[in-house]
């Protein structure tokens, strides 16, 4: 199953990197998208119980640093009360589609 690592920026600038064991991540995150606080909360945990379910199922148990990276993600949103989260780096992309 093939791991990533996202960054982004929060309202203040601060960066933040994080991890996911499935490169799921890209079905709810574009590089270079800005979201809401509010909205990349909710889109990351979904993301990243996705893909601790998706370890789960192919190992018999889910995925500790996928729910670590959660629970950092909701810690840090807690700060602001309002402003935007921009995704700077998921790695790897997505290969792209041939034409």
């Amino acid at each position: 199953m093939p791991e990533m690592r996202f960054a982004v920026r929060w309202p203040d600038g601060a960066e933040t990197s994080h991890y996911s064991p499935s490169l799921v991540m890209h079905d709810y995150l574009s590089t270079g998208g800005r979201y809401g606080v509010t909205d990349f909360v909710e889109r990351s945990r979904e993301a990243l119980d996705a893909a601790a379910e998706r370890v789960r199922a192919a190992y018999g148990f889910a995925c500790t640093s996928a729910m670590a990276s959660r629970d950092e993600i909701v810690r840090t949103a807690a700060a602001y009360a309002e402003g935007e989260v921009t995704v700077l780096r998921m790695e790897p992309p997505l290969p792209a589609r041939a034409s």
